[in-house]
């Protein structure tokens, strides 16, 4: 998920209400922060507390003090009281008096505690960490000092003005917090160290902050911040607070331990797994077999009989038993006999997606991108090069099981979920309860994995549905094979491409039609424009290449009742495999090395070529290997952000595929922590592989055949190979780092196979493909 919701945002400002438009200012899809102005405009209130402190709050729009005031209290009406745990938090305390959350902000009490309500949300990725770190670094305070609150649900208040909403995903949340959360901090320590400077009637310039105090260094004196509050919250807001320059960085930079591993290691941590509520009953789920099927009737008479289980429940598409515990609950969902209403998807298989995809793809489809005359330059090339590629579902299988916990009374619902899109938990509860949204209050956790799946709330609304028959808190948990068989897939896709050559072996033609979902025609809708999907384009719109004739056009192709989602940067991902694939069949056709043949092409695009030397240079390219291994190479440019893989694979004679080596060289602007962007591509990178050598859902008469991770394979931990990772050092703002590991891993490796066996790969996944062209 990336440049398609930035799109997405650009419309939900247009669509904004006019105080919002005033001072929203859209990010172009490669602009990686806010400007100076963007933050001043976006609105900094500060106020004393009633219980006393000094808060700097940032809100979309410019408020008076009247009207910082009311969005201050529509915010607790809408459920935001402050989580006080560092991690996995909850909603349902109440803040302390005179606290007050837009939306992002620092909060500093009387006793010096500073505190930074997150508006993003943790599963994984490493901003409780990072984003505590841009503003610790200016506000001048230790980082382990600093708490956490999540956010709570309010699109206002919380707005990402890259995704155009209170989401995480797509890669955005340094690149969102890059200059606010540093100017944050910024902010609070000019207004602390003037406070200080009036009480000791000294020149501000003559002091300076440390480690949560404010220092007068003539003098030796010193006062802590908490001290200062008061004094500060009475100064008027400095409107052009300058940050600091990149070698004045103390944090910024610098490899930092994560601060929520503590909990995570001793169990501390909540997940909404989690959860546990007094009278809690649990839910164990039987969902359609078939994409689109029905209740059509249940027969509960040996469930009932199970001890333990209390009531079963019918909702549209699934049955549910309700249980004192899980065990009994998922004893009873056994015992359960359903006839299904199969519907029209009860035939729907494979042969019959793959056919309607590679259908559509005969005809023109809507433009996202067209240099010069293809046409003309097809005519006079010397050599022309036609390819299909072909990419499979894909299952999200979060570590974590999904899982949400309800309870739906006549006066108001309350949902216990790790969820990366808040509001839209609010709004599933609305929808299904018609309770008003502010009677609706999500308490978020800690993700146990999102991967795209969480940003999604069918599960929500299904523990909505099961909830409103239950008369107490109840758990929905899923099994592992209701997850795998009933998941929102990353989308099958059916690239077909030509390539035309010169006499010299390098492209003047480049054609690229891809057919496949939209999936930003279902979760952002306004985000598709003239018929193109942008996330399903990205990538293949705007390539590094210096091509000078390209058509690039798009057929959507929805596969009947078959839900799609985001998948860990879903455009990304798959037209970096088609790109990067066919870039190597334009390498092999011209006889040239494959890393040679991608420099000259990358003439416009420095730190793409530059991050193509660091990896091949470190990874030995054009060393010899031994008889059945290959090396490969890719290169891609996405989420503002520049990649180069290179794998080292070995080829069995039966068709086995073995990853020796991965060496990564990345360009993703300044690093803000190293060593989270360090384990983002080794996560990304495992991930990857998992996906390329094994990872297929298929469909025979309208079900998923895979059940659980017997037939869905995952890379075991002794399969892990070593991974190199050289991060490019930049003064670039930031770009993102959680979703292109990923997205650039499958085409080094298939690349690398070619490099091996000579058979090229245009189908995923590996494992199946190479097996079949041993076989055949």
């Amino acid at each position: 998920m990336s440049r398609g919701l930035l799109e997405a945002g650009k419309h939900a400002q247009d669509e904004a209400p006019e105080a919002l438009q005033a001072t929203h200012t859209t990010l172009a899809p490669h602009e990686s922060g806010f400007s100076r102005r963007t933050f001043l405009k976006a609105g900094m209130t500060l106020g004393a507390l009633a219980g006393g402190g000094l808060l700097l709050g940032f809100s979309v729009r410019a408020a008076s003090g009247d009207e910082a005031a009311a969005n201050n209290a529509a915010a607790a009406d809408t459920g935001g009281a402050a989580r006080k745990s560092v991690v996995g938090g909850d909603a349902s305390e109440p803040a302390p008096a005179g606290v007050f959350a837009p939306n992002a902000f620092v909060q500093i009490d009387r006793n010096g505690q500073v505190t930074l309500v997150m508006p993003k949300v943790e599963m994984g990725q490493g901003v409780y960490t990072s984003i505590p770190m841009l503003m610790a670094e200016e506000l001048e305070v230790p980082l382990e000092s600093v708490t956490l609150d999540h956010a709570p649900p309010n699109e206002k208040l919380f707005m990402d003005p890259l995704l155009g909403g209170q989401l995480t995903g797509g890669s955005t949340s340094i690149r969102y917090a890059w200059e606010p959360a540093r100017r944050a901090g910024a902010t609070a320590r000019m207004l602390l160290v003037t406070a200080a400077a009036q009480q000791w009637q000294v020149d501000p310039a003559s002091c300076h902050a440390e480690k949560g105090e404010v220092v007068h260094a003539e003098t030796n004196r010193r006062i802590a911040y908490g001290q200062l509050v008061d004094a500060a919250a009475k100064l008027p807001v400095p409107q052009d607070v300058p940050l600091k320059k990149p070698e004045q960085f103390t944090l910024i930079g610098k490899p930092t331990k994560r601060l929520d591993s503590p909990e995570k290691v001793d169990g501390t941590a909540r997940f909404g797994f989690d959860v546990r509520l007094p009278d809690m009953v649990y839910a164990a789920i039987v969902n359609s077999p078939v994409f689109g099927g029905t209740v059509a009737s249940v027969d509960d008479t040996n469930a009932k009989k199970i001890p333990g289980v209390r009531q079963v429940v019918k909702i549209d598409n699934a049955v549910a038993v309700i249980g004192d515990h899980t065990w009994a609950a998922k004893r009873g969902a056994s015992a359960l006999v359903v006839t299904w209403n199969e519907g029209p998807a009860a035939t729907l298989s494979m042969q019959q997606i793959v056919a309607d995809l590679a259908d559509a793809s005969k005809h023109d489809g809507a433009v996202a991108r067209k240099d010069g005359d293809v046409g003309k330059a097809f005519g006079e090339a010397k050599t022309r090069i036609d390819a299909v590629y072909q990419q499979p579902f894909l299952a999200h299988a979060t570590m974590e099981p999904i899982n949400c916990t309800v309870h739906v009374r006549p006066d108001g619902c309350d949902i216990w979920v790790g969820t990366q899109v808040p509001t839209r938990a609010v709004d599933a509860g609305v929808k299904v309860t018609g309770l008003p949204a502010d009677k609706i209050v999500v308490h978020n956790f800690l993700l146990g994995g999102g991967f795209g799946r969480r940003l999604e709330v069918d599960a929500i609304t299904q523990a909505l549905k099961i909830g409103k028959q239950v008369t107490a808190p109840v758990k929905v948990v899923w099994t592992r094979e209701e997850d795998i068989q009933h998941d929102m897939y990353r989308p099958y896709y059916y690239d077909t491409l030509s390539a035309g050559l010169d006499a010299n072996g390098k492209p003047v033609a480049w054609q690229h039609r891809i057919a496949g979902s939209s999936i930003l025609a279902r979760f952002a809708p306004p985000a598709v424009k003239n018929g193109v999907d942008p996330d399903a384009v990205e990538v293949a719109a705007d390539l590094p290449y210096d091509l000078p004739n390209q058509l690039i056009d798009y057929v959507r192709v929805e596969p009947h009742t078959v839900p799609t989602a985001f998948w860990r940067g879903v455009g990304p991902t798959r037209g970096t495999f088609v790109v990067e694939s066919f870039i190597d069949e334009l390498a092999a056709q011209a006889k040239a090395d494959p890393v040679t043949y991608r420099r000259d092409l990358l003439g416009k695009s420095p730190r793409a070529a530059h991050v193509l030397d660091v990896a091949t240079q470190a990874a030995g390219w054009g060393s010899a290997l031994p008889k059945g291994q290959g090396r490969g190479v890719s290169v891609m440019h996405a989420f503002g952000s520049y990649l180069c893989m290179v794998a080292d694979v070995t080829v069995d004679q039966q068709g086995d595929v073995a990853v020796n080596r991965v060496v990564c060289a990345v360009d993703c602007g300044m690093a803000v922590n190293p060593s989270t962007i360090e384990a983002q591509i080794q996560g990304g990178v495992i991930f990857g592989i998992t996906a390329a050598l094994y990872g297929e859902i298929t469909i025979r008469n309208g079900r998923v055949e895979q059940t659980n991770f017997t037939d869905y394979r995952i890379m075991r931990i002794d399969q892990t190979p070593p991974i190199e990772v050289h991060i490019v050092k930049s003064a670039e703002a930031p770009g993102g780092i959680g979703e292109p590991g990923t997205a650039a891993l499958a085409p080094a490796i298939t690349n690398a196979i070619y490099a091996a066996t000579g058979k090229r790969l245009r189908q995923l996944p590996v494992g199946r493909q190479l097996q079949n062209a041993q076989t055949a």
